[in-house]
């Protein structure tokens, strides 16, 4: 069969870092709602209570109360993700291999203990929170098309 002359060759490590690049920008996603969703069951376990919180009071609370302190690590590596895909659009297979090591680290065993021990009460208790880690999961072990 003939190449399409009209679009150039791409390296093999060309399309392996697209593929990965692929990987994590689907595992963002799936991160950014198990985040909103952790987020949401933290809420309502806070205005249980302490009483309803104001929108803009709900900011300051997850920046800086001990009750969503360990909803950070989550919030850092969305963070992380964010600046390597935004900074390079054809960012390195290893670097995004590693943010996607990173995120099935922090969900399988997690390296804070405070994060290990609510984000698996939270599993238990919160039918949302387990659908959206199993999306995250499925996107980190998705077999790759190359």
């Amino acid at each position: 069969m003939p190449r399409n002359t009209d679009q150039p060759i791409q390296p093999a490590d060309s399309e392996s870092s697209d593929v990965t690049r692929h990987r994590l920008i689907e595992v963002r996603g799936a991160l950014l709602r198990l985040h909103k969703t952790l987020l949401d069951h933290e809420r309502t376990a806070y205005e249980q209570r302490y009483g309803q919180v104001a929108p803009g009071e709900l900011l300051r609370l997850i920046i800086s109360d001990r009750h969503f302190a360990w909803l950070h690590p989550v919030s850092e590596l969305i963070v992380r993700i964010d600046e390597l895909l935004d900074a390079d659009p054809h960012a390195d297979a290893k670097d995004t291999s590693s943010l996607l090591e990173q995120t099935r680290t922090l969900l399988r065993s997690g390296d804070d203990n405070l994060f290990r021990g609510r984000y698996r009460t939270v599993l238990q208790e919160n039918p949302d929170a387990v659908l959206a880690h199993a999306d995250i999961i499925r996107a980190l072990d998705a077999r790759r098309s190359t």
